[in-house]
């Protein structure tokens, strides 16, 4: 394929199309009227041969073959950015249509995200911020690749090429009810607590019957 004879905007208004999912809404994002977007998701259908985004009553949803681009051509323009950005100072303020992706875990989303939106309001407000699932198995293949751009989580293990900071440390409570039979006017000591039964959780993806709790268990002898 000839690069040269490719407007790379088509990719600018791919990439609003996908994270909007409405024509009127990325010509917003894009500064440009919704007529120019259609023209341009026309362009696109030609240039894939793909109807890339068919119109639903839940707005403009991707095709698989949209689906399978994004990460391709989201990477794309964000290594062109930061080529154009290159020796400039970071200027939060003046950072309008930089877009950030965060894999973060469920419990991350409640507890730290609203807080990372909180500081982006009022200290970046022109960034956007894409939150994308914690994918262990892929996660730092994202990373290198940029389709990531940060990961928030516990129990990570990074490569050292990769940067990690302790946002926090937490310690685990056991708690239950005063009127359980087993525990009623009784103690819940290590022998009382590992003989009830229990429900396990295991946030890992490779099938593991232990958790982080067995761990502290075995410590415990």
């Amino acid at each position: 394929m000839n690069l040269s004879a490719i407007d790379l905007n088509l990719l600018v208004a791919f990439e609003a199309l996908y994270d909007t999912r409405n024509v009127t809404l990325a010509g917003q994002r894009i500064n440009r009227a919704q007529p120019s977007v259609s023209s341009a998701l026309g362009r696109l259908r030609l240039l894939f041969q793909d109807e890339l985004f068919l119109r639903t009553a839940d707005g403009m949803q991707p095709t698989p073959k949209a689906v399978a681009l994004m990460p391709a051509v989201s990477a794309a323009l964000d290594q062109i950015r930061q080529a154009l950005t290159q020796g400039a100072g970071f200027d939060p303020q003046a950072a309008a249509g930089r877009r950030f992706t965060v894999a973060a875990s469920d419990y991350a989303d409640v507890v730290i995200v609203p807080h990372i939106v909180a500081a982006l309001r009022r200290d970046a407000p022109g960034i956007d911020l894409r939150i994308a699932r914690l994918d262990r198995a892929a996660l730092y293949e994202q990373l290198d690749n940029g389709s990531v751009d940060l990961a928030i989580g516990g129990h990570l293990a990074p490569p050292k090429r990769m940067l990690r900071e302790r946002l926090y440390q937490e310690h685990f409570v056991c708690i239950a009810d005063r009127q359980h039979p087993a525990l009623r006017g009784r103690k819940l000591d290590l022998a009382r607590y590992v003989a009830l039964p229990h429900a396990l959780f295991t946030p890992s993806d490779d099938g593991s019957a232990r958790g982080v709790v067995d761990a502290s268990l075995a410590r415990l002898g």
